[in-house]
């Protein structure tokens, strides 16, 4: 009897230690414990997301709070939104953020600039976006965008680099290097106005935008998410962080990727509460709720992944170039730091509970 009570004591003691092991690296959860001192030392993250669908992970995760359940009490998030890139990028250069959502011409942007401090640690979604005309515009091509007025989110920013492009595909100029499509900068919400206002002939936005401007002006597909480049196979958000922070913060960082990859999963394995949270945080950052069938037409028009499409990103890279955001030839063999994702997508596998 002493012997067995012994055994049994000492097999409780191992599975108790294996639970906690578990429990620990977010086995078990998914994301880790809300109440674990992951990163003593860090005290906040500060992390950039934009109000678009696009950036889909990011908004459920600020909604639900799994982001800070994953980073656990002893480290504060502190979130900042932007319109675009552009912005969010000027912000990282400053070391004003730690890690954020972003398109991947902005990413690759910031990585050039920061001479590598600033680098791809994970995917968000690929497509989801629209190039749309103004009701009554007739616009049918690429090419009768000759003589028009174009709306992109923000200069130097992702669609500003993919309507570039397709217009230098199609034997079209924008009117700063001499040619006949005037690109103008307009903030996604104001788009709609300006198209009420008969100021934009069309616009390449992000969704939800696109899908809004289908919706309340009239608006009409010129190229949807499959036809503007790759068959849709094609970076639209990706999730970048500075160098020096993952390396003083990687077991902070990895945690935070395990709550991405299982909200990632979860997203695809029940988009309605996903396009739920999402809308509520759409509408508290820009004071405007989104209408459900709206939303619910906008997600399909993404893939939402945890891998980002590197050989697009790397083509953004030569948009930019191509743009003149990137003077030199620069060496991208470290723009890519994916270890702490491929450990997060190992630990976390197909869970979707947050």
């Amino acid at each position: 009897m002493n012997i067995r009570n012994k055994g049994n004591h000492k097999g409780k003691k191992v599975l108790a230690l294996l639970l906690t092991t578990l429990l620990a690296s977010g086995v078990l959860t998914g994301c880790g414990a809300a109440d674990a001192n992951v990163d003593a030392d860090a005290g906040s993250l500060r992390v950039a997301v934009f109000p678009n669908i696009t950036h889909v992970q990011g908004l459920m995760g600020k909604e639900s709070g799994a982001f800070q359940k994953a980073v656990g009490a002893g480290t504060k998030i502190i979130w900042t939104t932007y319109n675009a890139g552009s912005d969010e990028i000027q912000a990282f250069l400053s070391g004003s953020e730690d890690i954020g959502y972003i398109g991947p011409g902005p990413a690759v942007n910031a990585y050039v600039k920061s001479h590598g401090d600033v680098q791809i640690i994970a995917g968000a979604t690929d497509a989801g976006e629209l190039l749309v005309s103004r009701k009554g515009e007739h616009i049918t091509s690429v090419k009768e965008l000759a003589g028009k007025k174009v709306g992109v989110p923000q200069f130097g920013n992702t669609q500003h680099l993919t309507l570039l492009h397709l217009l230098q595909a199609n034997g079209l100029k924008p009117t700063t290097q001499g040619g006949t499509v005037e690109i103008v900068q307009a903030k996604n919400p104001d788009v709609k106005s300006l198209f009420d206002k008969n100021e934009l002939d069309a616009a390449l936005v992000p969704e939800p935008w696109g899908t809004t401007l289908l919706h309340e002006t009239g608006a009409q597909v010129v190229l949807n998410e499959k036809n503007i480049w790759r068959g849709g196979k094609y970076a639209t958000t990706v999730i970048i962080a500075r160098r020096d922070y993952v390396q003083r913060h990687a077991n902070l960082i990895q945690h935070f990727l395990q709550a991405h990859v299982a909200l990632t999963n979860e997203a695809n394995s029940n988009p309605q509460k996903a396009e739920t949270q999402v809308n509520a945080q759409i509408q508290s950052i820009t004071q405007k709720q989104l209408q459900p069938q709206i939303i619910s037409k906008a997600f399909p028009r993404m893939l939402i992944v945890t891998d980002p499409a590197e050989d697009s990103v790397r083509d953004f890279y030569q948009f930019s170039k191509d743009a003149g955001y990137i003077k030199e030839d620069n060496d991208l063999k470290t723009l890519f730091n994916l270890t702490l994702l491929k450990r997060a997508q190992q630990i976390v596998g197909s869970k979707t509970t947050i």
